[in-house]
């Protein structure tokens, strides 16, 4: 499913920062990504941003509170199907990815939670690889990962086929693109992280135009889950709110974004000021005390949505 692409996790934030495990390395090559280093990164943003993860969960009970099956669609290294496992202690969870080395953490995790009894996995790429499932699907939970598909009508259809009748499909796209550091940090020109984001916008249009069978498709999510035949869309907005000082694994976060960003900066030299170049170094070399490392103003603040409709 040509989705391990740049930045992100979908279990991390906007576009293409943090998609569940959306994360490659290099444009849209990912036969050379190192999993057990891409793992363990994916695990560690998903962990940070599970309290955000929690609330969109348990608003996804309030209108289904005791699916049989529960389905994470792109689940990366399990960190929110086991998340799930806890929001919805009857039902059986099926994690399923395209990605072998990920599920077997999944798995493992499954195992050390004592989930493992009601946990399963499933090796496939997204949307057809739903087809596989024995059972239709009273919760299908899918984070960040439907805007890695091509074609993203065709995908939220075939999400919503593998609905159990009154079944509930949950997609996380869109928000906000998370906040790092206040508009002046006392280096280089004020805006910083504005100028990042336009950037990532030309980095992700590239990576959406690069997909095999990719359709250009306004970002109407339930519009989308409407034309699917789904009913009752709405959408609610979760936030993660780290502040200032940042925890070390708020830190950590911080500095693995920043440092995509800066591989992201080289690819597009010519469209930002070389400027913002030698600022993004100085906030990453750990000897500066101006860096990312040290600073005292670091925090993390993300906006998710949460697109839901029902069968």
């Amino acid at each position: 499913m040509g989705h391990h692409h740049q930045h992100g996790q979908r279990e991390g934030q906007g576009r293409g920062e943090s998609h569940g495990h959306g994360q490659g390395h290099g444009r849209h090559d990912h036969t050379d990504i190192d999993w057990a280093e891409l793992a363990e990164h994916l695990e560690d943003q998903a962990e940070l941003f599970a309290p955000l993860n929690r609330q969109a969960a348990a608003w996804v009970a309030e209108r289904q509170p005791e699916p049989g099956l529960v389905v994470d669609a792109g689940s990366g290294p399990g960190v929110v199907s086991t998340l799930l496992a806890d929001t919805f202690p009857g039902a059986r969870i099926v994690a399923v990815d395209g990605s072998g080395p990920l599920l077997e953490r999944a798995r493992s995790r499954a195992e050390r939670l004592g989930v493992a009894d009601r946990f399963a996995t499933l090796e496939a790429d997204l949307p057809g690889g739903l087809t596989e499932l024995e059972y239709p699907v009273d919760v299908l939970w899918a984070s960040r990962s439907l805007h890695h598909l091509g074609d993203q009508r065709a995908g939220v259809a075939a999400f919503a086929e593998r609905l159990a009748p009154g079944g509930v499909l949950a997609l996380v796209e869109g928000g906000l693109p998370t906040r790092f550091l206040p508009r002046d940090i006392g280096i280089g020109r004020p805006g910083l992280q504005s100028r990042l984001d336009a950037v990532e916008e030309l980095w992700f249009g590239e990576m959406r135009a690069a997909l095999p069978g990719t359709v250009e498709e306004a970002e109407d999510w339930p519009g989308l889950l409407t034309a699917a035949g789904l009913r009752g869309a709405t959408s609610r907005t979760f936030l993660l709110d780290l502040p200032a000082p940042a925890s070390e694994a708020a830190r950590a976060h911080a500095l693995t974004i920043f440092r995509r960003r800066r591989e992201t900066l080289a690819e597009y030299a010519d469209h930002f000021d070389p400027s913002d170049l030698s600022t993004l170094d100085r906030l990453l070399d750990p000897d500066d005390k101006a860096s990312l490392h040290h600073r005292p103003d670091v925090f993390v603040l993300a906006a998710h949505t949460v697109h839901l409709a029902r069968a």
